[in-house]
């Protein structure tokens, strides 16, 4: 079994519902993915959007870049007595949401993976491992221009964001 990160834009009143309403929210996330499944559409359109299981390696080197938003685990709790995957579900607000996107924007993958030695993820026993393979680092890279693609199309609606791990 795999940890995926994974993300549903939401609009004010249905992070209202689901902060609320969280047995709504997981109903409603499904139904998002179930939609999407077959359309399949680009990060910039998506509701939801998954960095599969690069979420941990762009956990680290986004740690590395002080990135001042938990965008791979959240920011806000809700549900906390539910376990969507791999614990509870967290959110973003749209103004973090706002400040992700232009962070992101503003620092490309390239140099997020400076001077990283692979040596120093396996180290950090960064998931899902494998990192001493040839060119292990630029794995993330289409990932990392999805999620920057999808946060973007969410601050321009100035949506929020569920943030999980399933």
């Amino acid at each position: 079994m795999s940890m995926i990160g994974e993300y549903l834009r939401v609009t004010a009143a249905e992070l209202d519902r689901a902060v609320q309403a969280p047995d709504w929210a997981l109903d409603f996330v499904e139904e998002v993915q179930d939609a999407e499944e077959e359309s399949e559409p680009a990060p910039a359109e998506a509701r939801h959007f998954s960095t599969y299981k690069t979420w941990d390696l762009l956990r680290f080197l986004l740690a590395r870049a002080d990135f001042p938003v938990n965008i791979i685990h959240g920011e806000e709790p809700f549900a906390e007595d539910e376990d969507w995957g791999y614990g509870p579900p967290r959110y973003l607000r749209s103004e973090q949401v706002r400040l992700a996107a232009h962070m992101l924007r503003a620092t490309p993958y390239d140099q997020l993976i400076n001077s990283v030695d692979p040596a120093d993820l396996i180290k950090a026993e960064v998931y899902p491992l494998g990192w001493d393979e040839q060119g292990s680092l630029e794995w993330g890279r289409h990932w990392y221009d999805g999620l920057t693609q999808f946060f973007e199309a969410a601050a321009a609606a100035d949506d929020a964001v569920l943030v999980w791990l399933d």
